[in-house]
């Protein structure tokens, strides 16, 4: 990890009715790669108030962070990131597609039916036994 950057990063696992929301990244290098939505935490920002801010930004709703469900560390080209994936629950709005191409609600039946980074495959694999 040598003179590479270093990106905190906070995403969130919607749950609904069995169901959790993915998103589609719609730009840059990873983009047709699926992921939860969030973002970096901003210097002086907990967790909790980053996921939030980033949730309202890029999907335009309102979220309540409730557990960690875990923690990856995965060095990319560019950068090293360390990523905290939380169990969100929707207290307002419906998911918006504000940076996104494509979103949707996963059930256990198609949790994998679409690309996720490789990286989160392990975060991805604690989600299924709370879906139906």
């Amino acid at each position: 990890m040598d003179g590479q950057k270093h990106i905190d990063v906070v995403a969130g696992a919607i749950l609904r009715s069995g169901k959790v929301f993915g998103a589609c990244r719609s730009y840059g290098a990873y983009a047709g790669i699926w992921e939860f939505a969030g973002g970096k935490v901003e210097p002086g920002e907990t967790d909790a108030a980053a996921l939030m801010r980033e949730m309202q930004e890029e999907l335009g709703v309102v979220v309540a962070v409730e557990e960690l469900l875990g923690t990856v560390d995965h060095d990319y080209p560019e950068y090293h990131m360390n990523m905290r994936l939380y169990l969100c629950r929707l207290v307002e709005g419906e998911p918006q597609l504000r940076v996104h191409s494509e979103g949707r609600w996963l059930g256990r039946a198609d949790l994998y039916s679409v690309p996720w980074f490789a990286a989160d495959m392990d975060l991805i694999r604690r989600i299924e036994p709370r879906l139906r």
